[in-house]
């Protein structure tokens, strides 16, 4: 392979380390760099990542959050004691955590290389943070009950958000819950209004049970080791969603944004929503998800109202944008930005 194949490989590492503490994971950030500085190819591992024939960064592949996450699942599930020893709660030099590393790239080389095939899967409770202003926006505005509509829903922790409590400036909202949320809050108060959920329905290529060990394994690897309270929340959560019978269907998003977008709701305002997960379908499947999306927008009107509330990256470093646009008007405004996990929430509204 090529020193600049490599070369660019090792920087996706380093970026990839740098968002991690930005976003307050020093131990995964150190897991990268260390990979970014000392992993060779005498492995096959390392000769697979090393090699990685696709987009490595976190909007492609995200091969960095892909060897975290399956290192992770090696800790959690017990498969490599040695490995456990030196992850958090453990504190170990940089040497002997490389040393572990290094050892689990060889031991465990066939779990490793199946793993690194998926994806990382995360299902971020707190982005439910970014989510409940827009739908009160929302219902404040369309005077409706809401019909939810989750693309990219994974294990559906965010299409029960309001089963979850919150305080967000000086508002608390929802009843008493195992989750709370309470982000960094800036701007003006939430719309006062009530919400009725009539409906309420996601989709993921691979959606995970949450009443599935494998699936909860899966979605808790790729949680950073050392962010106890994500991995806390997100196992309460998970316990709701599997009491609650909640599901999430199997299918193509833009396939399954169709039939949802093909039958019209009048009396209710059907929400589709997304939360950092546009940004990683191809480029095809975007522009034809966009159309869809229009299209059914031009065929709504007063009577049954069509919204589109994203969280998604925009290229700008203060977080992501909240994003809505409400039909049968077609605009477009953002609301406020919000941290990738939901820690805090910029609020602007749509009045302002």
């Amino acid at each position: 392979m090529s020193d600049d194949r490599s070369g660019a490989i090792r920087q996706s590492f380093r970026r990839q380390a740098k968002a991690c503490e930005d976003l307050g994971s020093p131990f995964t950030a150190r897991l990268c760099t260390l990979v970014a500085e000392r992993l060779t190819e005498a492995t096959p591992v390392g000769a697979e990542i090393l090699g990685w024939s696709g987009n490595p960064d976190g909007t492609g592949d995200a091969l960095a959050l892909r060897l975290a996450g399956t290192l992770h699942a090696l800790v959690r599930s017990g498969r490599d004691p040695e490995l456990a020893a030196v992850y958090p709660p453990n504190t170990t030099d940089e040497d002997t955590l490389w040393s572990s590393v290094e050892t689990a790239l060889q031991r465990d080389e066939t779990f490793i290389l199946d793993r690194l095939k998926s994806a990382p899967q995360t299902n971020e409770v707190r982005r439910s943070s970014a989510l409940l202003p827009g739908f009160l926006t929302i219902a404040a505005l369309t005077g409706k009950p809401l019909v939810l509509s989750e693309l990219g829903a994974s294990a559906g922790l965010n299409l029960q958000w309001d089963r979850y409590s919150y305080r967000l400036g000086d508002v608390s909202w929802g009843d008493a819950s195992p989750v709370h949320l309470e982000p960094r809050w800036e701007g003006p108060p939430l719309p006062k209004t009530e919400i009725e959920i009539a409906e309420r329905a996601g989709c993921d290529l691979n959606p995970l049970d949450p009443s599935s060990e494998d699936d909860r394994l899966r979605l808790f690897s790729y949680i950073w080791a050392d962010q106890q309270d994500r991995l806390d929340r997100t196992a309460a959560a998970l316990a709701m969603a599997a009491g609650s019978g909640l599901k999430v269907e199997k299918a193509d998003a833009i396939d399954w944004l169709r039939k949802r977008l093909a039958t019209s709701r009048p009396g209710l305002t059907h929400v589709v929503y997304h939360t950092i997960a546009w940004q990683y379908l191809p480029p095809a499947l975007k522009a034809e998800g966009e159309a869809l999306i229009a299209e059914a927008g031009s065929r709504a009107n007063e009577a049954a109202p069509l919204a589109r509330l994203q969280l998604e990256g925009d290229g700008k470093p203060d977080g992501a944008a909240i994003l809505l646009t409400l039909w049968p008007t077609g605009e477009t405004r953002e609301i406020g930005r919000a941290d990738f996990h939901g820690r805090w929430v910029k609020w602007a509204g749509w009045e302002r």
